[in-house]
């Protein structure tokens, strides 16, 4: 007789299954009286620098300008006498002629040379890298360095006539700087070749936002060079447009050092502005109360075309 055993496994007894939720709070952040204005305190000390450096520094400008102070000692307030000698003084009045000239010449020139040399080493040129610093190098040199090498270039002995002489060109030898009709050109020729280095650049890093299948897709559509230029590249230069003519304007109607290293003004006031003028009048000959007034001039010459570029390049001030 054979027994035979069963042996059934324990039936695990089902436990009625618990979820338990805890509810975790965030500790309630105190507010902190000074919190909402705690973001001031780290541009407190640049505001502040600024207000002292240009504004009070301004303002106080404009106060000397309506007086007839030396420099030192005392002095007496004369209202607008300073402004009204400015505007019947023949040599002033050129002075400011010459500032406007100038800065516009500066303004044109190197945004003409600047965009072609960045849309030119923009790409697929193998030297490209090489070329962009060879032409930024001349805007990290020392302005006054700069001028006086040019006039050694320009002086009646120097490489200049003597290249042309050598080629036999001797009717075009000539003091170039002493020359009333050709001095605020040469000028203008410095300061273009120092200044056309930064515009390049500017305009590059207009031009990197341009996507490349953008010009592509347009030339499939049979956009000529210039329909691609003028619809696809200059839209999206619009803003180094404005950063790169608002420092060009800013830089051109202040210029100062080229001048006075390469003819101080002359000659007989030819290549006079407003810059050397102030320089002239505050510290050489010591009226300081017409200088200020000079000064004030250019400022706000200075203020109208800033205003009046940001007005074009800008428009209404929208974006596009």
């Amino acid at each position: 007789m054979t027994s035979t055993k069963t042996a059934t496994a324990p039936q695990r007894r089902s436990q009625p299954s618990m979820t338990s939720t805890n509810t975790v709070t965030a500790p309630r952040r105190r507010s902190h009286p000074a919190s909402p204005f705690a973001h001031w305190w780290w541009a407190f000390p640049g505001i502040a620098l600024a207000v002292i450096v240009h504004y009070i520094a301004t303002a106080a400008g404009g106060f000397f300008s309506l007086t007839d102070w030396s420099g030192l000692g005392d002095f007496d307030f004369i209202g607008f006498a300073n402004y009204v000698r400015i505007f019947n003084d023949p040599t002033q009045v050129g002075a400011i002629r010459n500032t406007v000239v100038l800065a516009l010449g500066i303004l044109v020139i190197t945004q003409l040379i600047g965009l072609g040399l960045a849309l030119g080493l923009n790409r697929g040129l193998k030297s490209r890298y090489v070329l962009r610093v060879l032409f930024f190098i001349p805007t990290v040199l020392s302005p006054l360095a700069v001028a006086y090498v040019w006039k050694f270039i320009f002086d009646y002995t120097g490489p200049l006539n003597g290249l042309l002489a050598w080629m036999g060109f001797e009717d075009l030898v000539r003091p170039w700087l002493a020359d009333p009709n050709l001095a605020l050109f040469m000028v203008l020729i410095v300061i273009c070749w120092q200044g056309t280095g930064i515009t390049m650049v500017i305009y590059l890093a207009g031009l990197a936002s341009v996507a490349p299948e953008t010009e592509e897709a347009a030339a499939i559509d049979g956009a000529g060079v210039f329909a691609r230029f003028w619809h696809v590249v200059l839209p999206s230069l619009r803003p180094a447009l404005a950063i790169s003519t608002t420092l060009t304007i800013i830089s051109g109607l202040r210029t100062f050092d080229e001048i006075m290293a390469l003819t101080g003004g002359g000659p007989a006031g030819t290549t006079e502005t407003l810059a050397t003028a102030v320089y002239k009048q505050s510290f050489a000959l010591g009226q300081f109360g017409y200088g200020a007034a000079l000064a004030l001039v250019m400022t706000l010459i200075i203020l109208v075309f800033a205003i009046v570029q940001q007005r074009i390049t800008n428009g209404d001030g929208k974006e596009s």
